[in-house]
């Protein structure tokens, strides 16, 4: 398999599954190191593919996504408070695409999630505690934005009503 085949092969497996694909494993399927993967990726972007790294593997969003509105909601809590925020956001109805900080220096940091479910929140959450790393709103006194998809205007305000009960959002 040449370069050019293996890069379609990569796109026709990220375009059959709704879930993420790390790097390593579209390495071992394709037989070459994570850093062709990489590479392979970063060239697929620049062609004009939709491809998002998020912390849990390679993602190319379907056309469902077309049919979510998006909203973005303004956050502020300490690290104690980073699964409930997550979880009323889900449990009513959303998805939390990202998350965003202001940084004093470097500006807008967004780093992609794609958190769908309570099965991603563990996930997520698990591997912050595994690798002992910061929540990236730690550099903002916890304060920090999400981009979310939602349904309809009606969820977007549950959300928002369920955040502000437990002291979250940023009104």
């Amino acid at each position: 398999m040449n370069t050019d085949e293996r890069r379609e092969q990569i796109l026709y497996t990220l375009k059959q599954t709704n879930t993420p694909i790390t790097g390593s494993e579209l390495a071992n399927i394709f037989k070459v190191s994570r850093q062709i993967i990489v590479g392979d990726i970063t060239v697929l972007r620049a062609s004009g593919h939709n491809i998002f790294a998020t912390p849990r593997g390679y993602l190319l969003p379907h056309d469902q996504a077309k049919e979510e509105q998006l909203a973005t909601i303004a956050c502020q809590h300490n690290d104690d408070n980073l699964q409930t925020e997550l979880e009323i956001i889900i449990d009513n109805g959303g998805k939390v695409r990202d998350v965003i900080v202001e940084h004093p220096l470097y500006g807008e940091i967004r780093v992609n999630l794609f958190i769908n479910s309570r099965r991603d929140i563990q996930l997520f959450l698990a591997k912050k505690e595994k690798t002992n790393a910061s929540a990236l709103m730690s550099i903002t006194n916890g304060l920090h934005y999400h981009t979310i998809e939602i349904p309809n205007m009606e969820t977007l305000e549950l959300i928002k009503t369920e955040l502000n009960k437990a002291h979250i959002l940023i009104a």
